[in-house]
């Protein structure tokens, strides 16, 4: 990858299949190695799966505060018939550069990992960070294990950028979330005598009453208009169970969200639910982070104002790790090339002309620090 383009070194990410909850080992030792031959100090972090892990980068001096660069490895599936061609090879139509990850969200790292060679050769002030971390798509399972090891390998960081398809245009909010998996276990039989059996399907309804409840509820309750809409909210997504009409289910299970305005825990819209589920049913936490909120005012808003050339915007729906860099005490901002309607949909691209100001701003951002 040493002295490639930004589109050269996206069809090399892109190339790697490194679909969340798979191994990205690959993939961050090709990219350590590039970051290294620049001069960049770099740390693998492996999380707990044992076969995928966290990067972490700094050019310039890590004593010092400076701003973190966030993207993620991980993609989601690209199993939908409408892709055209193998979405883990770029594909070139026009302007548009195709594959799985292009948008969401290979082309920030691209981007950030062009710029290198001219950040590294630039008198920073402080130092630019690369946070690179898996699954992601997951419910942000990877980055939280790199977080917790920032105090050893750098400065408290004095911003976050998170690079997220955006537009380039900043977001200064989103909502937090948390999903939980409820399992029950029943005794099958015949559904002509069910004194005889345990239904799982049924032990399952209480809490699921307790969710319909509580999405009701929160319409009502607090708000923030900066998001749509602008209450917290919780939903019932998947239920599965049982395997013929007359059979006594043996089996039951469901998946629960809840999104939260800024100052809610998510996890706590969730509690009722859990409550009403009673020891019968089993609950596992497959993800939660907290919202993002940064004021219009603050220094890394005017900072991303600067390199972006683009005014922020308060919200989006979507979640990202940024909450959890501020969690940490790390002012954080999204802000990154591409449009979210494209990503997790078949023939998913970015735009040269996309990737190309993504490192202009980035440059602008090392320039910024240089002054």
């Amino acid at each position: 990858m040493k002295n490639m383009t930004a589109e050269q070194i996206l069809e090399q990410l892109v190339g790697h299949r490194t679909v969340v909850g798979s191994s990205n080992l690959a993939l961050v030792a090709v990219i350590a190695e590039y970051l290294e031959g620049h001069g960049a100090r770099v740390k693998l972090m492996t999380g707990p799966e044992g076969d995928r892990a966290n990067l972490f980068a700094t050019i310039g001096d890590a004593s010092r505060p400076g701003y973190v660069l966030s993207g993620h490895t991980d993609v989601v599936p690209a199993q939908e018939p409408e892709w055209r061609d193998d979405p883990f090879v770029l594909r070139r139509d026009g302007d548009r550069l195709i594959a799985r990850g292009a948008c969401d969200m290979k082309g920030f790292n691209a981007a950030v990992l062009a710029a290198v060679p001219k950040l590294a050769a630039m008198p920073l002030g402080g130092p630019i960070h690369i946070a690179l971390s898996y699954d992601e798509e997951a419910g942000c399972r990877g980055v939280p294990h790199m977080i917790a090891r920032l105090p050893e390998l750098c400065a408290p960081a004095v911003g976050c950028i998170v690079g997220e398809p955006t537009g380039l245009r900043p977001v200064l909010a989103h909502k937090g979330k948390a999903a939980v998996r409820l399992s029950a276990r029943g005794v099958p039989g015949h559904s002509s005598r069910p004194d005889k059996g345990v239904n799982a399907i049924h032990a399952l309804l209480p809490a699921l009453t307790a969710a319909a409840r509580q999405a009701a509820a929160l319409e009502h309750a607090g708000r923030d208009a900066r998001f749509q809409p602008p209450w917290s909210t919780v939903q019932i997504g998947t239920v599965e169970g049982g395997t013929a009409v007359n059979i006594i289910p043996e089996d039951a299970h469901a998946t629960i969200e809840a999104r939260a305005i800024a100052g809610v825990d998510p996890r706590a819209l969730i509690a009722p639910v859990l409550e009403a589920a009673g020891d019968r049913v089993r609950a596992e936490w497959l993800s939660t982070y907290p919202a993002l909120a940064l004021a219009g005012d603050a220094p890394l808003a005017g900072l991303i104002q600067r390199v972006s050339g683009a005014t922020p915007m308060q919200a989006v729906s979507f979640g990202t790790e940024a909450g959890l860099f501020q969690a940490a005490g790390i002012p954080s901002v999204i802000c990154g090339p591409g449009d979210i309607a494209r990503a997790h949909r078949p023939e998913e691209y970015l735009t040269r002309q996309e990737l190309d100001a993504t490192v202009r701003m980035i440059l602008r951002l090392g320039v910024d620090l240089s002054s």
